[in-house]
């Protein structure tokens, strides 16, 4: 969610940014799906909750943009987010690690169906969503990123979007900061209440995120 004006600039800086450029290196999703074990334990159990540093469910992962996964565990490895558990498990994984989960998780993608029918926002949310510009990068619907370094947004837990969004504002906290410079210049002129309402109507719309469970929790 980036204002216009500085759409262009943030195309720019994910395409130049270390985490964008690792992601065209192929990964291999069978070797994915055999490097997952660390990640399985939260995000592959429905409505799995964090408890540290603030409680909310854990992001559904399954079916989110290979290039975004990519950036995100590299953010987390260079420490641009600062959430402890994350920089520990994305420390420990090379480029080709992250390649491969990468293209595990992006594999898990629904099957094309019909569209589903979209709420429409109320007034007060259609100004929020206008003020942030956020369908400039997230594209139709919040499911369809301009480009494959952003996140797809739509049905993605609410209260993580929420937690998420004020960890911009905060990008110098060192657990739960994170330092994106446009995510940050979005985020810091929503109050607390606006970005909880923008992440409850984000997490409302019908999208391709989903938790896929492993036979080890069954």
């Amino acid at each position: 969610m980036i204002p216009s004006f500085l759409a262009v600039s943030a195309l720019a800086l994910v395409m130049m940014s270390p985490g964008a450029r690792a992601q065209d290196g192929a990964g291999d999703p069978a070797a994915g799906q055999r490097k997952a074990a660390m990640c399985i334990g939260c995000h592959g159990i429905p409505n799995y909750r964090a408890s540290f540093p603030e409680v909310h469910q854990v992001p559904m992962i399954s079916g989110q943009g290979a290039r975004y996964i990519g950036a995100a565990l590299n953010a987390y490895r260079s420490g641009e987010r600062r959430h402890p558990t994350m920089r520990g498990i994305a420390g420990s994984l090379s480029d080709q690690d992250i390649a491969d989960l990468s293209a595990y998780y992006a594999s898990h993608a629904p099957a094309a169906a019909a569209a589903p029918a979209v709420p429409a926002p109320n007034p007060q949310v259609a100004e929020l969503l206008k003020k942030g510009n956020c369908a400039s990068c997230h594209g139709d619907n919040f499911n369809k990123p301009i480009d494959g370094g952003y996140p797809k947004l739509a049905g993605q837990h609410g209260d993580y979007l929420y937690v998420a969004l004020k960890a911009y504002q905060v990008g110098s906290s060192p657990t739960v900061g994170r330092g994106n410079a446009i995510m940050g210049g979005m985020a810091k002129p929503f109050t607390h209440a606006e970005l909880r309402e923008l992440a409850t109507y984000i997490a409302s719309l019908p999208g391709d995120l989903q938790t896929v469970g492993n036979s080890r929790f069954r």
